[in-house]
């Protein structure tokens, strides 16, 4: 019996009794109806009575009931006339059956509290990548470490059911320091917020990523830069462009390359703009209570512009809600979000509006009233330069500024992209493979860069005219 029930717990060692005394045999609570109903009445007359043990006898049958614990009961229904060993074989498997269950219940606890963890875990992700940060803090505070700040945000790529060992990893070789995340939409994912302290200061040399590849043979870990706790999602997006670089390298880590970010070559010109473009979504308010409110829209199309269709596992919600979300945006904003440049435009403008309505720094007075006005500015069009100079440099592929060019004139659709530039669309994959590790952004995977590749094109185009 012992043996059993450290190999199959309760269930085999309940099968075994009853293969053995050729009746029913299970485990009765005289607060819950769930069996037959001779033993149920027989459960209820031990914990009335206060007495360990009973026997209650039916026309043809017999229970045989041994009390476990509260309310619980061991109980067998054999027909008459039963085995005449039965009750000391019973009375014999109480001890071992209380001990495996109440093992089995204690893994219970422990299963829903390591979920209730992880689902705190993912929101406190969650609240950062919008801008709540103190709320974030409240509830990372209860969990432990605190959110670090400055930090360093990792991705680390493992293999299937490979997490929970890698994030053991990760919290030994930062001491405990590390905020770990298990990413909601990629399942092979982990999201490791670093304290600034512990990460490199040198591009080529991450003690951290080259301690976890080398412990973890099959990880591949991109990193971003060392940024502040309001800039999760620039951080986020860093390290996912700096993990597709790191598939292609021999060292399997790479971190963010050199460049300035979006949000910072926008902020003057692009703040006013950006509050302007999503005033309604903003002042939304839905006409019943159940229906989802400005700041629920607001991050369905932060993680649908993100994620896209794997939007629907970050937010908790079905694919027929994420589709009917979708289309009260565009009803709100007035856009199409099948078509790459309102979605550039949309991306840009949440960016610049981190916290919602007057959550981003204030920009310039008087700025540019259209996205075409901000992309105008001087610092966008230095920053677009910045970005497609790898395309036409001396790395570049044969072919990558007209690759990339249909690809974004095509709504970044591969079949379309394709068909304009005369191959397959794998030939077409295969270059846009290569260009994600020319320019160190990843482009065919969400969070893609193809949202600022848009923008860069379209402010070089206007700079181009200008001149």
């Amino acid at each position: 019996m012992h043996r059993l029930a450290h190999s199959g717990g309760s269930a085999a060692l309940l099968q075994w009794l009853a293969a053995r005394l050729g009746g029913w045999t299970g485990v009765v609570d005289a607060e819950g109806p769930a069996g037959p109903e001779l033993a149920v009445r027989g459960a209820a007359e031990l914990s009335a009575r206060g007495v360990r043990s009973a026997v209650l006898h039916g026309e043809r049958s017999v229970a045989l009931l041994f009390a476990l614990d509260g309310s619980r009961a061991l109980a067998a229904v054999l027909d008459l006339p039963h085995h005449p060993g039965a009750s000391s074989l019973l009375a014999d498997a109480v001890a071992p059956l209380a001990l495996v269950l109440r093992a089995e219940e204690a893994e219970r606890r422990e299963e829903r509290a390591e979920l209730a963890e992880s689902r705190a875990r993912e929101a406190v992700l969650h609240l950062l990548m919008n801008g709540r940060l103190s709320t974030a803090h409240q509830i990372a505070e209860a969990l432990c470490p605190s959110l670090p700040e400055p930090m360093r945000m990792y991705v680390v790529e493992c293999r299937d059911g490979q997490r929970g060992e890698v994030a053991r990893l990760c919290e030994e070789l930062t001491d405990g320091r590390a905020w770990i995340v298990r990413c909601p939409v990629y399942v092979r994912h982990l999201i490791v917020l670093v304290p600034g302290d512990l990460a490199a200061t040198a591009a080529e040399h991450d003690p951290l990523a080259e301690a976890l590849v080398a412990v973890a043979r099959d990880c591949t870990v991109g990193a971003s830069a060392e940024l502040r706790l309001r800039e999760a999602p620039a951080a986020y997006r860093q390290a996912f462009h700096a993990l597709a670089v790191a598939r292609g390298r021999g060292g399997r880590h790479a971190r963010f390359g050199p460049g300035p970010e979006l949000e910072l070559a926008a902020h003057a010109a692009g703040t006013g703009w950006a509050e302007a473009l999503l005033t309604p979504l903003h002042t939304y308010v839905p006409r019943r209570p159940q229906d989802p409110g400005a700041q629920e829209l607001r991050a369905t199309a932060h993680a649908w512009l993100n994620f896209g269709a794997h939007a629907t596992r970050l937010l908790k919600i079905h694919r027929n809600t994420l589709a009917t979300r979708l289309r009260l945006i565009e009803s709100v904003l007035g856009v199409d979000l099948e078509r790459l440049p309102e979605q550039a435009a949309l991306s840009l403008a949440l960016r610049l509006t981190p916290g919602g309505p007057g959550g981003g720094a204030p920009g310039r007075a008087g700025g540019p009233a259209d996205l075409d006005g901000v992309l105008r500015h001087p610092d966008l069009v230095a920053w677009a330069r910045a970005q497609l100079a790898p395309l036409t440099g001396r790395e570049a592929p044969p072919g990558a500024r007209e690759t990339v060019a249909a690809w974004l004139r095509h709504d970044a659709h591969l079949v379309l992209a394709a068909a304009a530039l005369g191959i397959s669309v794998p030939g077409t994959r295969k270059r846009l493979t290569r260009i994600e590790a020319l320019l160190e952004r990843s482009l065919l995977r969400s969070p893609s860069a193809r949202h600022d590749l848009w923008l860069a094109h379209r402010a070089e185009e206007l700079a181009g005219s200008a001149a």
